[in-house]
């Protein structure tokens, strides 16, 4: 994917999660990890700590690298909360690329969302 293009499919995802959820500014790549953990997670209370909300955002780096090879899924814990052994390092050197990556993997997770029309 080109650069724009990236740039573009970044803002539309950013976009379609602020209108799904209501929200009065774009969320940031912590925002969208966030939201993907709790999926991932699948548990709903009204608050987490902020131990769990790191949690939450780590489960969501994982589910997204996982495709790649760079996690496997390990199973679930007595609390609910899954878990991943890392399998390949992650040699992505420099935070710019690192965000490219996640912001790839976040545009390709919301696609099947996006790509359909009664979810907007």
């Amino acid at each position: 994917m080109e650069d724009w293009q990236q740039e573009f499919e970044w803002l539309r995802v950013r976009h379609w999660v602020k209108d799904r959820f209501s929200r009065k500014d774009l969320p940031d790549m912590n925002a969208m990890l966030y939201l993907i953990g709790m999926q991932e997670v699948g548990k709903s209370q009204s608050a987490y700590t902020k131990e769990e909300k790191q949690d939450l955002m780590h489960v969501a780096i994982c589910h997204l690298l996982s495709e790649d090879g760079y996690f496997e899924f390990e199973g679930i814990d007595a609390d609910g909360w899954p878990h991943w052994k890392a399998i390949l390092p992650l040699n992505i050197e420099g935070v710019a690329a690192q965000e490219s990556l996640l912001q790839q993997k976040v545009i390709a997770y919301f696609a099947p969302l996006l790509s359909d029309s009664t979810n907007y």
